[in-house]
């Protein structure tokens, strides 16, 4: 459905440096950067950080998520851990096994370092 994802950001060099951390541990590629924007591209799609075109500062969003695609409850917290070791904070519960009754899931949330909310995703069987 989505051919790519675009958040703000008001420092491209620390958001570059989170982001490669982060997105490192679900094995996808440093991002290049293009002027404003940070892009890290994958096959299924695209996730691109960028400085606001009209000048005025980066927020996050109220009640917007960004879900990653982990592999393992491993790999999810690997990403969750480098996350806090490149300025990211924990927020809502602490990474792990979410019962939604049909569906368990292994959840590990974060802000990134300008608020935006994030989190990686493995769906256990």
């Amino acid at each position: 459905m989505f051919s790519h994802i675009m958040i703000g950001t008001n420092d491209l060099d620390r958001a570059k440096k989170f982001y490669d951390a982060l997105l490192g541990t679900l094995g996808v590629p440093a991002g290049s950067v293009d002027r404003h924007r940070i892009f890290w591209r994958t096959k299924t799609g695209v996730f691109s950080v960028s400085k606001p075109i009209d000048g005025k500062p980066a927020s996050a969003p109220n009640g917007g998520t960004i879900g990653f695609a982990a592999s393992s409850p491993e790999q999810a917290q690997a990403w969750h851990a480098a996350g806090l070791a490149h300025g990211g904070t924990t927020c809502e519960e602490p990474p792990g096994v979410r019962d939604g009754g049909a569906v368990k899931m292994y959840l590990a949330y974060l802000r990134d370092p300008d608020g935006n909310k994030i989190c990686a995703l493995h769906r256990m069987a």
